[in-house]
């Protein structure tokens, strides 16, 4: 029962630390860092919910999480339900919830990927088509549409798109600006950040606490895309040409694609960081909340192995 209790209160920290986390601002000082750590309360709480389960159920093999499987799956080729004989009602419950649990999760996020891979190759097949290049904006597609949309299709063949009305919105700055955001987000894969958080919001529709996590990463992820951009211009070139995208109305993003504007991001909240930045957290603070992040995310998959 040590185990179990463990990793049910594991999960209760996670979910406490999602709930404070989402109302936290510290995250707009250090997006990166923050983004670790969600991610970690992310993993950590799929795994120690369910292994908490699983380790109630199969307690009376003494051999934890992992290695409990796969004895219990032995004594029911066998004949049998549990080492001693046939399981009580409560663990036979507590085993069907964690494995229903565990494949929900992990089916989930399956489909979630194969659904964005569809779409990003259906994209990349229509842009074949209809996009164009142009010498002002190498490298990038550029789609004759009037509607003022800037976004990048990320993989293996990554896509930096802009429609013409863009073009004709922007400054050459502001232009260069928005092209290197969206650089950023193909370099650092900001759409892996993002497809947990999607499949948690599919897996558990109606909590609060999901949907608000997943806009603030969101949120964060378009922050740290910023921050990578400012690296390269001006922070005030991509403040104005959010705004103006703001303005117009930009198209949202495709399905699969990550835009510079998106109803998930706080545009206001954005500029207002890139015209007057807050001073940077600590160092200290930074690299203690990387550990504390890596200790939580190990912690669950090893209490599946811990034997009870």
């Amino acid at each position: 029962m040590i185990t179990a209790a463990a990793l049910a209160f594991l999960a209760s920290v996670c979910a406490v630390g999602a709930w404070r986390l989402v109302r936290a601002r510290w995250t707009y000082r250090a997006p990166h860092v923050a983004i670790v750590l969600w991610q970690a309360l992310g993993v950590t709480w799929g795994l120690a919910g369910t292994g908490a389960l699983l380790a109630y159920a199969l307690e009376p093999y003494g051999r934890g999480v992992l290695h409990g499987l796969g004895a219990f799956a032995a004594s029911a080729v066998e004949g049998g339900y549990g080492p001693r004989g046939p399981y009580d009602l409560p663990r036979i419950f507590a085993l069907i919830a964690g494995l229903t649990a565990f494949t929900v999760l992990v089916v989930v996020l399956l489909a979630a990927g194969l659904q964005t891979f569809r779409a990003r190759r259906r994209h990349r097949t229509l842009l074949s088509l209809i996009a164009r290049e142009d010498p002002g904006v190498p490298g990038v597609h550029v789609v004759d549409h009037p509607g003022a949309a800037a976004y990048c299709v990320p993989g293996l063949r990554s896509q930096v798109v802009v429609s013409e009305g863009a073009l004709k919105l922007l400054s050459p700055d502001e232009l260069h600006a928005v092209l290197a955001h969206e650089s950023a987000h193909v370099r650092e894969r900001h759409d892996l950040v993002l497809l947990p958080f999607a499949a948690l919001r599919r897996a558990l529709p109606w909590s609060r606490t999901v949907r608000d996590a997943q806009h603030e990463v969101a949120l964060l992820v378009e922050m740290a895309a910023d921050d990578a951009a400012r690296r390269s211009c001006s922070p005030r070139r991509l403040a104005t040409a959010l705004l103006r995208f703001g303005t117009v109305g930009a198209v949202p993003a495709p399905h699969g694609a990550l835009g510079a504007v998106s109803p998930s991001s706080a545009v206001m909240a954005r500029v207002q960081r890139l015209v007057s930045p807050g001073p940077r957290l600590p160092r200290r603070f930074r690299y203690g909340v990387v550990v504390f992040s890596v200790t939580l995310t190990t912690s669950a998959p090893l209490l599946w192995l811990v034997p009870h």
